[in-house]
């Protein structure tokens, strides 16, 4: 969007319009409020084809007219020969968003400031989208600002509404394109003329438009006549009005939601909650609520009380009666072994609940309450209204059973069912014409609506990504699943890299500009320590004594913050991604290439920026003196943890090198066991290493990551770092330094682990403060079973809350604790190749040191909420790419494969267990019906966690024991994933 500025011209001088209004004060005073708007004749069309606009069109700070975006040449249809540029009112984007995101097609769109205002008041996230489009240049979206041009501009009459006044400014604006154009062509001596096409899905508007003159069709009749017209039909979104006629027909099913004003004063008075509604991935009927109100989760039990919600919505609940709490669910329930062979295509006097669930529901009322935590009733709630929806894209398939024509002959509109990847989302219906091209792959979705009348979602299909199983299409869902922006970067992105390219260096003279300010310590014998193969190398370290007996220690980080500035392209990108996505086969970067594995990166034999950390440490590892600099090092070696490892251990080595590798080894253990001394938690997550063949990457094998001395040096100094950085940062920034938190858990997250390990092995878990429960962790020990306090540990992991970014001005002092590390700071500053909060600490310290001065952006504590809101979500979802991408390379490298292995019990339910896998570090669900045929008895003691099995075979399942399991693949049929098939031997 081009800023509007130029000289004085006569002939285009802005003409005023101005509203006068009058409002009384509370004292009762008349006021007089005038509001002036300036129109103008200079803002051009931005057709290569207008010359006349070129001449008179604003120009920028450097006296510069943008580059008309519309092309000379636009596409052209059977209905406009001569081509055509799209102006879409705000329900044609809204409808079919997915459509004017092809990269294939819909370019030369004219997308009209009234539009673009009303996308942004009617849905946040779709205007985001509108707004990329618009920067996108291949596909040549043009923002025209009618409400400030003169002839465009549309004054609202007296008892016209909103947005009639809004469709008829819309209707102006086509039709001064029109004219505009025609001149323009004749100033060419051109025959011609492309044709303006207003796209509504507004009955009233287009009948006005047709009344006009104008050239105008509906959404659905413009893709009619496009190629290809069968897929992109199936894009378009279920309109409101097709949605009101259903309404009108069918029987409404689910409660109303309660009014805005009616939650809002409920929330106030405390009659009503507001939370994040979560489903279990273990029964789809149950799912929960945290709220501040209750120290315990509320429940939401069956599809009646959780009335359209969705796994992720912000949503207001009424708490129940106290008589009808219920305990958690004992059993496992999944939807498709429920509801299988259901009929997409009924909608009418459906009933929310099938007979099915209905019987699931009341065996779980009947349970008996036992005395243990997971037998006590919780309360109960139900959703009475939604605030925030999250809705997403969503990835599936198409469900074989429900598509009833699979050759669709006819190419007409079936209802299908989608079902998602991820368990805890309710089928989608969607109506397509490619019904049988579509089986067998990944698709994704968009949810359109969740109405009264309809027992699931409605939504449409955006496109394939592939075949089931294939990597590519596996990976990309993965991607897609959890919001990762894999899309390459934009030449707005690359244009900030350094021209000099792979060949930048740092500057030979220290006298240059580069090295202001800047400590040289090119003469310390640094070395950098990292996983096998990595090529974004944060982090090198050294060691030396000093001459009064303690050592000086210095933790050298990537000096990315030189290269990213802040609030250019490249540092909006990398905030939007927010870190880096490592998968087993491929990294998406936060950063484009050339600075993450090459002008940042540590590299050994070369010199680079870097921002220092320099310690005097004593023989005890106390910290005497802390120093910060922007420096220059030149690391000597890259060593893998192995081979650090190797090179420490070896006595033949004595070179100066190796020794400050043995200092760092012998600090970082005292370092380590102050921490742990100090009530740090020592927890455990299962990890596993995925081996791919080097070309292909098809997997190989699976081994359990080795954790060595060398992985834990590394992790106590970048800890003593990213702890001497957060002082630093929050002593010169009380209100905005960006910092990251781990809240101490509420005591009843530990409740279910604390009765088990009582009930089980007569062993107590103390959590009156992290050193409590990280001693009584060490306790947990079985002899005869090693793998117990892992398992353990792994299960109390699952009880922490959430790490956390925040600005420091939003918390009081004692909630920056970081409960894991016995930290009361804490911030992240070691990783800026790979994660923007480290970018921005970054920021933040060389400001606080007086290299540079502080971006606005890091001053503005809302700001900065923004920042650390989107980089919580980032982090999460990197995470769990990451899990799904090793659970999806497990399943391909044990394809075909029948192996017997080392289980551990770690849940007990009425109708199946689940089972740890430490070899592959997986767990899996065994249900009783994968048992046998008929599917066994089961008698669950809820009190002493025990399932006892009867049948062809009696075997009693205990939790913590340790089982011996079978394990082969299988395609799950309900996700259409590759999954590992465990079976009790």
């Amino acid at each position: 969007m081009t800023s509007l500025k130029r000289s004085y011209d006569p002939g285009n001088a802005p003409n005023l319009s101005s509203k006068v209004y009058v409002r009384t004060t509370r004292a009762g005073k008349v006021q007089k409020i005038v509001r002036e708007l300036y129109l103008r004749r200079d803002i051009p069309c931005s057709s290569r084809l207008c010359s006349a606009c070129l001449d008179v069109a604003p120009t920028d700070y450097r006296n510069k007219v943008a580059p008309f975006v519309l092309s000379a040449t636009p596409a052209a249809t059977k209905s406009f020969p001569n081509g055509h540029y799209l102006v879409p009112d705000t329900n044609a984007f809204i409808n079919g968003m997915d459509l004017f995101e092809l990269q294939t097609g819909f370019h030369d769109v004219i997308v009209l400031q009234t539009v673009l205002e009303e996308v942004k008041n009617r849905s946040l996230p779709l205007y985001h989208r509108l707004t990329s489009l618009t920067r996108n240049e291949s596909k040549r979206f043009y923002v025209f600002f009618n409400e400030f041009r003169q002839e465009t501009y549309a004054a609202r009459d007296r008892d016209e509404t909103i947005n009639d006044r809004n469709d008829r400014a819309v209707r102006m604006a086509v039709k001064w394109y029109g004219e505009h154009l025609q001149q323009a062509v004749k100033a060419r001596k051109s025959s011609r003329c492309p044709s303006i096409v207003m796209i509504s899905d507004d009955k009233e508007n287009l009948r006005k438009a047709r009344k006009e003159n104008i050239a105008a069709t509906s959404l659905f009749k413009y893709i009619e006549g496009l190629d290809e017209a069968d897929k992109l039909l199936d894009m378009i979104s279920v309109g409101q009005e097709q949605r009101d006629n259903r309404l009108d027909k069918a029987a409404l099913i689910y409660p109303e939601y309660f009014s805005l004003s009616k939650l809002l004063t409920g929330i106030k008075s405390e009659v009503l909650h507001q939370g994040t509604f979560t489903v279990s991935p273990y029964n789809y009927l149950e799912g929960s609520v945290h709220v501040p109100a209750f120290n315990r989760a509320l429940l939401v039990l069956g599809r009646e009380n959780s009335n359209r919600a969705v796994s992720g919505d912000v949503v207001v609940v009424e708490v129940l009666p106290k008589d009808q709490w219920k305990a958690p669910s004992s059993k496992l329930v999944d939807e498709e072994t429920v509801n299988k062979n259901e009929n997409p295509e009924v909608e009418e006097a459906e009933t929310i609940v099938s007979e099915l669930e209905r019987k699931a529901l009341q065996e779980e009322v009947k349970k008996t309450h036992g005395t243990n935590a997971e037998g006590h009733a919780q309360p109960t709630a139900r959703v009475v209204g939604v605030i925030k929806r999250n809705w997403r894209h969503y990835v599936g398939h198409i469900d074989k059973d429900s598509v009833r024509d699979p050759a669709n002959q006819t190419r007409t509109q079936q209802t299908v069912f989608l079902i998602p990847m991820d368990k805890r989302i309710p089928k989608i219906r969607i109506r397509t014409r490619q019904a049988g091209q579509l089986l067998g792959q990944r698709i994704l979705v968009t949810i359109d609506s969740w109405d009264r009348d309809s027992r699931y979602p409605v939504g449409h299909f955006v496109r394939s990504l592939g075949e089931l199983e294939t990597k590519g299409a596996e990976t990309e869902a993965l991607l897609l699943e959890y919001d990762v922006q894999y899309r390459p970067f934009p030449k707005t992105v690359l244009d900030c890299l350094p021209p000099e390219g792979h060949d930048w260096r740092v500057p030979a003279d220290t006298n240059d500009l580069g090295w202001e300010s800047r400590r040289d310590l090119r003469d310390l014998l640094v070395c950098s320590i990292d996983p096998p193969g990595c090529v974004d190398i944060d982090d090198a370290l050294h060691a030396r004594k000093m001459p009064n007996g303690n050592f000086e220690v210095g933790v050298h980080i990537a000096d990315v913050s030189h290269f990213v500035r802040s609030n250019n392209a490249m540092d909006d990108e990398a905030s939007m991604r927010g870190t880096t996505v490592y998968l087993v086969d491929k990294r998406i970067d936060m950063l484009p290439t050339l600075l993450g594995t090459d002008l940042c990166s540590l590299k050994p034999y070369v010199e680079r920026y870097a921002f220092s950390v320099l310690w005097e440490i004593t023989a005890d590892a106390v910290v005497v003196k802390s120093d910060f600099v922007k420096s220059v090092i030149r690391s000597r070696e890259a060593f893998s943890y192995e081979q650090a490892q190797i090179r420490i251990d070896n006595k033949s080595q004595k070179d100066d090198l190796t020794q400050g590798m043995r200092t760092l080894m012998m600090l970082s253990k005292k370092l380590r066991q102050n921490r742990m001394d100090a009530g740090a938690l020592n927890l455990a997550s299962p990890e596993v290493r995925v081996q791919t063949e080097s070309e292909t990457s098809d997997p190989m094998d699976v081994q359990t990551k080795q954790m060595l001395d060398t992985n834990s040096l590394v992790e106590e100094f970048m800890l003593l770092a990213n702890i001497s950085v957060a002082r630093k940062i929050y002593d010169a920034f009380p209100q905005t330094a960006l910092l990251r938190r781990h809240g101490a858990p509420p005591r009843t997250n530990f409740e279910e682990l604390q009765n088990q390990l009582m009930v089980k092995k007569d062993m107590e878990l103390r959590t009156e403060s992290s050193k409590a429960v990280a001693e009584s962790l060490d306790t947990c020990i079985d002899p005869s079973n090693p793998f117990f306090n892992t398992l353990v540990r792994i299960m109390a992991t699952r009880c922490m809350m959430s790490a956390e970014y925040f600005c420091s001005g939003t918390q009081a002092e004692p909630e920056f604790r970081h409960y894991g590390l016995a930290s009361e700071i804490y911030t992240h500053f070691t990783s800026p190749i790979r994660r923007y909060a480290d970018l921005e600490a970054h920021r933040q310290l060389a400001a606080a040191i007086g290299y540079e001065q502080l971006d606005a952006s890091l001053q503005s504590r809302h700001k900065l909420e923004g920042v650390c809101k989107n980089l919580n979500v980032r982090h999460r979802n990197a995470q769990m790419a990451g899990r799904a991408s090793v659970e999806y390379y497990v399943g391909q490298a044990l394809k075909g494969k029948v192996l017997d292995e080392e289980g551990f019990v770690m849940k007990v339910f009425s109708n199946g267990f689940v089972v740890f896998v430490p070899r592959f570090g997986i767990e899996g669900l065994i249900r009783l019906r994968d048992l046998g045929t008929p599917e066994p008895a089961g008698a669950f003691d809820a009190e002493n966690y025990r399932l006892t099995i009867t049948g062809s075979r009696n075997v009693t399942i205990d939790l913590f024991e340790k089982v011996t399991i079978r394990i082969s693949d299988e395609r799950e049929e309900s996700t259409g994933k590759r999954k590992i098939k465990l079976r009790l031997v």
